[in-house]
């Protein structure tokens, strides 16, 4: 049952479009109850307004602490119209048919970097998420708006009664129950780690994680597989969550999957740099002076597994660049900061590529939103049957002073900043990891293999097959050498020097290998596993 919308009651912390749409309402003859800074608000704009305490018969106590908990209130709003009408009369209840209400913002309070518990603990929003939820539970009765976003939707669909079909009823109460549920979460987080001492665990004992849905999916990892795509509440501006599709074809699963692995693996770089990746693994990465020298060296690496593959640049895509992919290669995937109005246009000859920019993307939107609060991200997870893992996201960075030279042969100045090219590289590829490098550039990646020789086998393997010469290169290693047998295949390649992180039972036997071979070798005291 619903009846024609005569009262509604506004108190909205975000007071985007609030005037238009109370305007609107009252000009359609509904009345509107109001308190504190949304009256004061609407008042300012001509707008009729009735003070909450001259419906409830009390004022407004303890600095606006309590001002909607009262019968008058809660009673209006979950009266059922059929069943409750002497309770009503008996109490002199009368009905609110609507109530617009959006919460303190306490998320952007706790996000300022002076703010204290104190702050916090004012910003928690008590009778709005109280009205909210109980307007949801109404919702036969009373329309719940809690987005500004939905003004336009509920003016427009309100009929000539001024009531609104059941089935937006029922998409605004669930709308309502996830934003006072987020709402929670939050302050739950908060209040999980605002007070913890400092050898206290950095991981709470209840997890809420909040994610919100940006698209359905034509399917997963497969076709048999369904599959949508979220994007979390804490965002990072510079990803592919936050990115905006300028062209292309629909993003698959894979797409995202993968278009993720590139755009973190080219964010390492402070030079310019592209990164081309192909089922979650680097095929090929360079930095060069020009984004076009950047692009050549990396298809170079694996051209054979460069084809179908994601391509990521850490500067804005020109021309010249878009033109050496489009008339090189079949891409799924290019992502830049930016997409020159030229290469725009050089891209458009092949409209199925999809064409991402990362940079700033959700900046306008971040201003107006209360679920948007700009943060890296510092755990990664990773669902397992029945559990979840959570871990420190892998941020770590090393540095030539992080380096112990471990072999009598110390490495050159070009080597170490060839070394370093290739450590940054092998954080991204699957373990276990060998990558050979020269001149800031790839020349064969193994990835995946149960066994380091393996992997550094194969890494041979692609160079050879792209006509690359591995003697002279560096090499890196994800992890520490647990035997001499890879040093000692190295050598047999002609590889130059070698960056791993040590710490095996048997680096000396590995470190006296790379003696043997006058192979320079250097530790990095941290490894980065990727499965």
């Amino acid at each position: 049952m619903s009846t024609k919308t005569k009262r509604a009651l506004i108190s909205v912390s975000d007071k985007h479009a609030i005037v238009e749409f109370a305007r609107s309402l009252q000009e359609k003859g509904v009345e509107i109850i109001s308190t504190g800074g949304t009256a004061k608000e609407l008042a300012s704009h001509g707008i009729a307004v009735l003070q909450v305490a001259e419906v409830t018969g009390f004022p407004e106590i303890m600095g606006g602490r309590v001002k909607t908990l009262h019968p008058k209130i809660h009673g209006g709003i979950l009266a059922r119209r059929d069943t409750d009408t002497e309770v009503m009369d008996a109490h002199a209840i009368t009905a609110i048919d609507m109530v617009v209400v959006n919460l303190y913002p306490f998320r952007e309070t706790i996000a300022q970097a002076d703010c204290t518990l104190a702050d916090a603990i004012e910003n928690i929003d008590i009778g709005g998420p109280a009205m909210i939820r109980s307007s949801a539970k109404n919702h036969r009765d009373v329309i719940v708006v809690t987005d500004p976003e939905d003004y336009q939707m509920v003016l427009q669909a309100l009929d000539d009664n001024l009531d609104l079909p059941a089935d937006k009823r029922f998409a605004l109460a669930q709308k309502a129950f996830a934003h006072t549920a987020g709402y929670d979460l939050a302050i739950s987080d908060y209040f999980a780690t605002v007070q913890q001492p400092p050898a206290a665990p950095a991981f709470v004992d209840t997890l809420n994680l909040r994610f919100h849905k940006q698209s359905d999916l034509r399917y997963g990892e497969n076709p048999h597989q369904s599959a949508a795509f979220y994007r979390e509440s804490a965002v990072n501006t510079d990803s592919i969550a936050c990115s905006r599709q300028i062209q292309g074809k629909e993003l698959s699963f894979n797409n995202i999957a993968d278009a993720d692995a590139a755009l973190e693996c080219v964010k390492q770089f402070e030079a310019t740099a592209c990164v081309i990746v192909k089922h979650a693994n680097p095929c090929g990465v360079a930095a060069a002076a020009s984004l076009s020298q950047c692009y050549e060296l990396a298809y170079r690496t694996d051209p054979v597994s460069a084809f179908g593959g994601i391509i990521a640049f850490n500067e804005a895509l020109d021309a010249d660049t878009a033109s050496l992919i489009v008339e090189r290669q079949f891409a799924e995937v290019i992502v830049a900061p930016s997409v020159d109005k030229a290469a725009q246009d050089v891209l458009a000859t092949k409209p199925n590529i999809r064409v991402l920019e990362y940079a700033g993307s959700l900046s306008s939107q971040a201003e107006n939103s209360q679920d948007i609060v700009q943060a890296a991200a510092t755990h990664d997870y990773r669902r397992i049957n029945g559990g979840l893992l959570v871990q420190d996201s892998d941020s770590l960075r090393v540095s030539e002073a992080d380096l112990t030279i471990a072999t009598t042969q110390a490495p050159t100045a070009k080597q170490i900043e060839d070394l370093l090219f290739a450590w940054k590289v092998v954080k991204y590829v699957k373990s276990n990891a060998i990558v050979f490098c020269e001149n800031q550039a790839t020349v064969g990646v193994g990835a995946g293999q149960m066994s380091r020789v393996y992997s550094a086998r194969i890494a041979a393997i692609k160079a050879r097959d792209a006509n690359l010469t591995v003697a002279g290169t560096v090499l890196a290693s994800d992890a520490f050498f647990p035997f001499r047998d890879t040093i000692d295949q190295a050598a047999e390649y002609g590889v130059s020097a070698i960056i791993q992180p040590g710490g095996s039972m048997r680096d000396a036997e590995v470190v006296d290998a790379a003696n043997e071979h006058g192979i320079a070798m250097v530790f990095t005291g941290a490894r980065h596993f990727r499965h």
